[in-house]
């Protein structure tokens, strides 16, 4: 469980997993977008979770078949050679089983991967607020587009460049700082519920 979160607030665990959704099956991926730090990572586990359905990670996936940290490709390839293979992931990960995929902060601003995403699956947009998000990363050094003079200001400016282009997202959850990752993944359910063609019941 992510330390950004308060976990299980008001709940325990059992019965958490006495709310999951087993009575749900999900027809299309569905993609969590937002900035570094909004929470894809963790709420998307504990969405797969909820769901039943398998946890993707395009960060992770790319790791893996670079056999390099996200970092490490940022230095040695730069960020336009980051931003093609993650296309590529994002294309092989959308056309597998339906699933919850959690996508880096840049992803959704390409207008490739927004249309693949809108044609493939639902997109989720976890809008956390500027002050919420500096909070998450300030202490990290795992975030290769905050390595400047001013990381703040930096994150800043990604804020609010960017919001627009989430807010074309199919689906918008607005994050809490007193929200445990639990409250955010029921919080996305009770979204996808809108959405017949994305989650029916079983």
């Amino acid at each position: 469980m992510s330390p950004e979160f308060t976990p299980f607030r008001g709940r325990n665990r059992q019965q958490w997993r006495e709310v999951a959704q087993v009575g749900t099956k999900l027809k299309k991926t569905v993609v969590l977008v937002g900035l570094m730090g909004a929470g894809k990572t963790a709420v998307g586990t504990a969405l797969a979770r909820r769901l039943g359905a398998p946890f993707l990670d395009s960060d992770a996936e790319i790791v893996k078949a670079a056999n390099m940290t996200i970092p490490e490709i940022f230095a040695r390839d730069g960020e336009a050679f980051f931003r093609a293979r993650e296309a590529e992931v994002i294309a092989r990960l959308l056309r597998a089983a339906p699933g919850v995929l959690s996508t880096g902060g840049g992803a959704f601003m390409g207008a490739a991967n927004r249309e693949a995403i809108s044609e493939l699956g639902v997109s989720v947009w976890l809008d956390a607020g500027l002050d919420l998000l500096w909070q998450r990363v300030r202490h990290k050094d795992t975030r290769p587009l905050l390595r400047t003079p001013d990381p703040y200001a930096t994150l800043a400016g990604f804020y609010h460049e960017r919001r627009p282009v989430y807010a074309q997202a199919d689906l918008a959850v607005r994050a809490d700082p007193g929200y445990s990752v639990e409250d955010m993944a029921g919080r996305v359910i009770e979204a996808l519920k809108t959405r017949p063609d994305v989650l029916e019941a079983a």
